[in-house]
């Protein structure tokens, strides 16, 4: 008897974690913490936020940038992004350009155990990104 019971809970607690649909949050900022297999410079701030109307923009690091951007599900995509051209140190174009063809990578997001948005390519790692502080 006592082993029926603890099964039963555990299907319970099982089929609960599996009817709880973990949705992409809209119109919330995130901060980029790692692209790919790379932390970004110290004191570096690149930003994502996806619009409920399909837009995508944010901070690259040294240029503000913009993009469209389609949601199915798990599926997210970006079309190819357009920025400002200010200029800044070459480490940090380095960087932003880096961040701008990932980002042109993307093909699926998901949130990790710790709640943090990774937006995956089809090879290689995440780029991974944190709710803004605000």
């Amino acid at each position: 008897m006592k082993h029926s019971v603890i099964l039963v809970a555990l299907a319970a607690g099982l089929s609960g974690c599996a009817s709880d649909a973990i949705t992409l949050e809209q119109d919330t900022a995130y901060q980029v913490e790692w692209l790919g297999e790379r932390p970004l410079i110290d004191r570096s701030h690149l930003t994502v936020t996806l619009g409920k109307d399909g837009r995508a923009y944010g901070n690259a690091g040294c240029n503000h940038w913009f993009a469209s951007y389609q949601l199915d599900g798990e599926k997210i995509s970006f079309s190819q992004a357009g920025s400002t051209r200010k200029m800044c140190a070459p480490a940090l174009m380095e960087q932003e350009q880096r961040f701008l063809e990932l980002l042109g990578k993307v093909q699926r997001w998901d949130m990790s155990a710790t709640d943090q948005l990774r937006l995956w390519p089809e090879t290689g790692k995440p780029m991974r990104l944190w709710p803004e502080k605000g």
